[in-house]
């Protein structure tokens, strides 16, 4: 009975860092050197002579048929397995990374790096900066020997120690927006408009007060984030496109979300609850177009309720109500006041009917002018 199989044979661990992820059959595989199995020196064994080691998938990704998760692993990645060869250690596996603490840059001409020289991006530890949360020291040892790095040998300062994505949200931080003004004034008959004075709000600063170890953070390779943060009074959700669009939950359920680009939103039906205020400011121009498709009984309804008015105020323009078919019909349940700073034009193609219960009183400080085929007066 041959006992030289896969599972009984001797089991031979490694550690290296990936070189090249570039596989031809898209398998997820990547090529990496080996330490004390390959030379660092490129003339002798270049990347392109590494084996493809082929990567192990948690169970949450089924690995199978495109469901679960892609492998996500760059160039310069400290990786660590096993041969399933054994001694012919030919045919490496990759069972997970090893972050570390990056204490020189990527020497390009040398094996056991990088080859594109973009990883590690900085003299410190591989643990993301949103996960960190640590700009208080730009101190960074060996974690070796504890050999604290030199002046020449840190790259970053405190502040550059922010990660770029938090260090931009603070600064393009939109503050002072106004909101609508509706002024005071005083209508026909000495009827008084109440003013609705305008105010100004802010966006919202970011809640981000992380404590280590509980932030959970995602990062792409271009910049697109996640984060999970599970820290004790401080916890939040947090996604972001690399252009700066994303949404964050704050602590008590605060939900801020910015839109770099254009926002287009398709759905078959759409039902908005607010439950308190709501300001629109638009620095454009603003069109809604109600009942496209021309069906019967698609009404634009608007409903105020008791004790509230409805204010329209235009600083400087006209107001242009139009109906190319159809009726505009005014019900007032109080007084009809109108108010004409100007000339009072009306056109009428038809007749004109006037139904008064009460008394019509006419005031007219310059000439009165009748024209008519016959003007009947009380007739």
């Amino acid at each position: 009975m041959n006992d030289n199989f896969l599972g009984f044979n001797n089991f031979i661990w490694w550690v290296g860092v990936v070189e090249d992820r570039e596989d031809p059959q898209t398998l997820g595989r990547v090529r990496a050197r080996i330490l004390g199995t390959h030379t660092s020196d490129k003339n002798i064994l270049p990347t392109a002579d590494l084996p493809w080691a082929q990567v192990i998938h948690p169970v949450t990704s089924s690995g199978i048929s495109g469901l679960g998760h892609t492998t996500f692993l760059v160039t310069g990645s400290w990786v660590f397995g096993f041969f399933r060869d054994g001694e012919a250690r030919q045919e490496p596996v990759v069972l997970g990374t090893m972050p570390g603490l990056s204490t020189e840059l990527a020497d390009t001409t040398k094996g056991f790096y990088d080859p594109d020289g973009v990883y590690p991006k900085a003299l410190e530890v591989d643990t993301n900066r949103l996960a960190v949360n640590d700009t208080s020291s730009t101190t960074l040892t060996t974690g070796v020997d504890d050999r604290i790095l030199s002046k020449e040998e840190v790259t970053s300062t405190a502040n550059d120690k922010e990660h770029i994505s938090l260090t931009t949200r603070k600064s393009a931080r939109i503050t002072g927006i106004p909101t609508a003004d509706f002024n005071a004034a005083t209508g026909a008959g000495g009827s008084t408009l109440t003013a609705d004075d305008g105010s100004t709000f802010d966006e919202p600063t970011t809640t981000y007060a992380t404590v280590y170890p509980y932030n959970k953070v995602f990062e792409s390779e271009s910049g697109h984030i996640k984060e999970y943060d599970d820290t004790p009074d401080a916890t939040r959700i947090h996604e972001r496109h690399r252009s700066g669009t994303g949404y964050e939950i704050d602590h008590t359920g605060n939900q801020t979300t910015i839109i770099k680009g254009l926002h287009t939103e398709l759905d078959n039906g759409h039902n908005h609850y607010i439950n308190g205020n709501s300001n629109i400011t638009v620095e454009g121009h603003s069109k809604l177009f109600i009942n496209k498709s021309g069906s019967e009984n698609n009404h634009y309804t608007i409903q105020i309720g008791a004790g509230a008015n409805v204010n329209i105020q235009c600083d400087d323009g006209d107001i242009n109500l139009v109906t190319t078919k159809g009726n505009v019909n005014i019900n007032s349940g109080g007084d009809y006041n109108l108010k004409v700073q100007g000339n009072m034009n009306v056109e009428v193609q038809g007749t004109v009917n006037e139904t008064i219960e009460g008394n019509k009183v006419s005031n007219t400080t310059g000439t009165v002018v009748h024209r008519g085929q016959t003007i009947d007066l009380n007739p």
